[in-house]
């Protein structure tokens, strides 16, 4: 998370909604551990990482999707099995799940 601070508090300044995308639980192999950190603002703009790029657009997505006021907060899973895991990449053979909410200041 302190790699996302700087972004977060300048996009803060600047009156941008930003939403967080955190890694809560990884079961077999995984690209990042839990606390792994992505923050994405209204702009689609992103700082920090939740899988070292292979599940990353997707959670920008949902991270958008949550701006929007189209989506509650939520847990996305992405796992090795899914068909959804190789479209966008997820490769490494284990299950991510990611928690996305809308940052409140």
């Amino acid at each position: 998370m302190k790699e996302v601070l700087d972004d977060i508090e300048r996009w803060r300044s600047a009156g941008k909604r930003v939403a967080v995308a955190r890694v809560v639980g990884v079961e077999g192999s995984g690209p990042r551990q839990p606390g792994a950190t992505m923050v994405v603002n209204e702009d689609g703009e992103v700082a920090g990482s939740v899988s070292g790029g292979c599940v990353e657009g997707a959670v920008v997505t949902e991270a958008l999707e949550v701006l929007s006021g189209g989506a509650a907060p939520r847990i996305c899973t992405f796992g090795y099995s899914d068909d959804e895991a190789f479209a966008v990449g997820l490769t490494c053979g284990g299950t991510v799940r990611v928690f996305v909410e809308e940052l409140d200041w």
